[in-house]
């Protein structure tokens, strides 16, 4: 399939390594006011639960930003699944250092067994969420739930090992399940690889992403075993979560700097194959489709959003606390928000 093209930065707008440039949004206000209005202020609707932070990049310009009251832009939010995006992003650097191959069988010594089909998993194939592996992805405490046992139960001190135990459910490669022990699988991988674990890997992590973009409040959370657990932890100011998305948006070079090889955001954002049943597209630890055609999304519980909209060139992010039982409303929220850039 043919991927939207992937904008440059504009001549003359200087990137955002240290201040974001700031400019006007090329919008209707009034239009861009009441979409506004209803996260903000007095008039905010209870259907988006608590909006935290908004950050909307245009142009590679800070062009509008709202807090809520008590929050502001030197406060840090939950990622939650935004992690993963960042997760791929750390294998995107390995594999262009040629330590990483994600179409080889991943590097899981649980599999290690003559005769363990899950020894032809492939990394590609749990970047996609097509590993076949059984994991239950449910919030609710009162069911049976895989995430909250790996993140909070028997397997919070080695969460690749939980993932990794699980049997096969489906055939590797056909059958696609989101699932979060599938990322800190992936994030064992990437520490394996890197030959780094607990604070090594961090210093491994600020200084091959976070420091090169000038992402500086990134807070990665690690397990007792040493692995960052990349499925979910990982609190940022709202502002760098949108230099993370401007990487993207920018094709993976910042400043002149490539810092992920050539093709890895294209390879995020192609659309893997899933049951018809299933709502949203996903790439690699990216949604797809989230605020338009050719648009994809990192996500994370409780309504976290870096949306990144190729056709505007446009960084969206919003952080806040949202109810279970609401969460298709702040997608809706930030695909009306998009839609006054159109």
């Amino acid at each position: 399939m043919t991927l939207p093209a992937l904008p440059s930065q504009p001549a003359g707008v200087p990137w955002p390594t240290v201040n974001w440039p700031e400019g006007a949004p090329r919008v209707d206000l009034a239009r861009l006011s009441a979409v506004t209005a209803e996260a903000f202020g007095p008039a905010a609707s209870p259907d988006l639960g608590v909006t935290e932070a908004l950050v909307v990049i245009q142009a590679g310009e800070l062009v509008l930003e709202r807090y809520g009251e008590g929050f502001g832009p030197e406060g840090t939010y939950k990622s939650w699944s935004m992690a993963k995006s960042i997760t791929q992003a750390l294998v995107g650097i390995l594999v262009g250092d040629g330590r990483l191959d994600i179409h080889a069988a991943a590097d899981v010594p649980e599999w290690s067994a003559p005769g363990d089909p899950r020894g032809a998993i492939t990394l590609d194939q749990l970047l996609r969420m097509v590993s076949g592996l059984a994991f239950v992805e449910d919030y609710r405490p009162d069911q049976a739930s895989d995430v909250i046992e790996m993140l909070f139960g028997r397997g919070e001190t080695d969460v690749a090992h939980f993932a990794a135990d699980m049997p096969l459910a489906h055939e590797p490669g056909g059958f696609w399940a989101y699932s979060s022990g599938t990322t800190n699988i992936i994030s064992r991988c990437a520490a394996r690889a890197a030959g780094a674990f607990g604070p090594d890997f961090e210093a491994f992590m600020r200084a091959r992403l976070f420091d090169p973009i000038g992402m500086t409040t990134p807070a990665p959370r690690f397990d007792a075993a040493g692995v960052f657990i990349g499925s979910s932890f990982c609190f940022c100011s709202a502002r760098d979560f949108a230099r993370l998305g401007l990487l993207y948006l920018r094709g993976g070079v910042w400043d002149g700097r490539r810092i992920l090889p050539e093709g890895w955001v294209d390879y995020a954002r192609t659309p893997t194959p899933r049951q018809p049943t299933d709502e949203q597209a996903y790439g690699a630890q990216w949604w797809l489709g989230l605020a338009g055609p050719g648009s994809f999304s990192a996500q994370g519980y409780e309504g976290q959003y870096i949306a990144v909209v190729p056709d505007l060139d446009l960084v969206v992010v919003r952080n806040g606390s949202t109810p279970l039982e609401l969460k298709e409303n702040p997608k809706a929220w930030i695909a009306r928000l998009v839609d006054c850039f159109r």
